[in-house]
């Protein structure tokens, strides 16, 4: 098993590094198109795509994928990699240095690998997190091959909680933190990880925004709360996952779940609430 996780890793190393440094050459030169569901695509989003899935068909054949441009369907294979070729294409095509590729493992549908790379910020997370599958293997979650853990502060103005845009109603309650908003979910829920943050609020993500940061934000002590506990962990083989949101909670601690819940609740409808789930 160790072996596998090797080349897990050199994988995601390599062909992100390599992907990565082609993006950097279309970085703010690219007019995106807008897909179906409202989100941005361009052309190297596509050819990233295809890239990830023409490597891991060759080192990993056996293996499924899902990906945010072509493949939305969850397939039967044990194994099956998540990736988002451009996270944060919106910051991608205008200019800001935010945005990354993300790539997340699934093991019978639970997330339990994830690899992150922001190329302009050099900045490479990955963490293993295996949960109750029963998998061994390396622990922990790490910045640049650096052991990272999340944050033991308690809320502050001088503390910070990322969300997205879709969120910005909580801010019509008194809110314990500063506020920031990225507009990439990989990176919102990785700043807790790495204890920059003590919590990120995302209230539609997809499986491919959060896949390869889930991994990371739990190896490194960091707690995820689903806020519609239906669409939770494991995936469904064979459910198309293209339409299906993700809304989340993550924190940097346990504690922090009774801070931000209640904020949470305050602007999503409560029955999606009632059985509010956290690993």
């Amino acid at each position: 098993m160790i072996y596998f996780w090797h080349q897990v890793y050199n994988f995601c190393h390599q062909i992100t590094h390599r992907i990565g440094e082609s993006l950097l050459a279309d970085f703010a030169q690219l007019e995106p198109t807008r897909k179906a569901d409202g989100s941005l695509v361009t052309k190297a989003d596509k050819w990233a795509d295809e890239e990830l899935r023409l490597g891991i068909k060759q080192c990993f054949p056996t293996h499924g994928v899902l990906t945010e441009e072509t493949e939305h369907i969850l397939p039967p294979n044990e194994w099956c990699w998540v990736i988002d070729p451009i996270d944060g294409t919106t910051n991608f095509t205008r200019g800001i240095p935010i945005w990354g590729i993300s790539i997340g493992l699934l093991y019978r549908g639970i997330p339990v690998f994830g690899f992150v790379h922001f190329p302009q910020v050099q900045q490479t997370y990955h963490g293993y997190y295996y949960g109750n599958t029963g998998l061994t293997g390396p622990k922990g979650a790490f910045l640049n091959n650096n052991l990272i853990s999340t944050s033991d502060a308690s809320p502050t103005m001088n503390h910070v909680v990322t969300m997205c845009n879709r969120s910005l109603d909580i801010l019509k309650h008194d809110f314990p933190c500063k506020v920031r908003i990225t507009g990439v979910t990989s990176y919102d829920l990785i700043s807790v990880a790495c204890g920059a943050t003590l919590g990120a609020i995302e209230a539609s993500p997809k499986i491919w925004d959060v896949a390869g940061a889930y991994p990371i934000l739990l190896a490194a002590g960091g707690n995820f709360v689903h806020i519609d506990p239906e669409n939770a962990f494991p995936l469904t083989k064979g459910v198309n996952y293209g339409n299906i949101s993700f809304p989340c909670l993550a924190v940097a601690k346990e504690n922090l779940i009774s801070v931000f819940k209640p904020l949470v609740e305050s602007i999503y409808q409560p029955k999606s609430l009632l059985n509010l789930s956290s690993v």
